[in-house]
């Protein structure tokens, strides 16, 4: 009777692993490739593998613990550490992911007529 609610509480634990796994692998693939260089946060190819691969045993491997913990540490930092930067940067992609701009303005920064 006990250890089937640990089972149905990890069969929680597990699911809000993958749904956070999910949300970074896809929030990842939104933002602009070159806000990752411009925040100094390795590529954006290096993250989509990384947390690729962690989505990946999330979904297939139903053991191995120690991989889904150490997924998890990569999507706690891309969360704390590369998200931010990335969205300081205007990294695009989310809501608050990319400035809204003056309609002058082009790809290098506001047009200014020639002058």
């Amino acid at each position: 009777m006990l250890l089937d609610g640990f089972y149905g509480l990890m069969s929680w634990v597990f699911l809000g692993l993958l749904v956070f796994s999910i949300f970074c692998f896809v929030d990842a693939v939104m933002r602009r490739e070159d806000a990752y260089r411009a925040a100094d946060k390795k590529t954006k190819g290096f993250w989509l593998i990384l947390l690729g691969v962690t989505l990946a045993v999330n979904l297939l491997v139903p053991g191995f613990l120690f991989l889904r913990i150490a997924g998890l540490i990569a999507n706690i930092v891309y969360m704390v550490d590369v998200r931010p930067a990335l969205i300081q940067i205007g990294g695009g992609g989310g809501r608050g992911g990319f400035r809204r701009g003056s309609s002058s303005d082009g790809p290098y920064g506001p047009y200014n007529g020639g002058r």
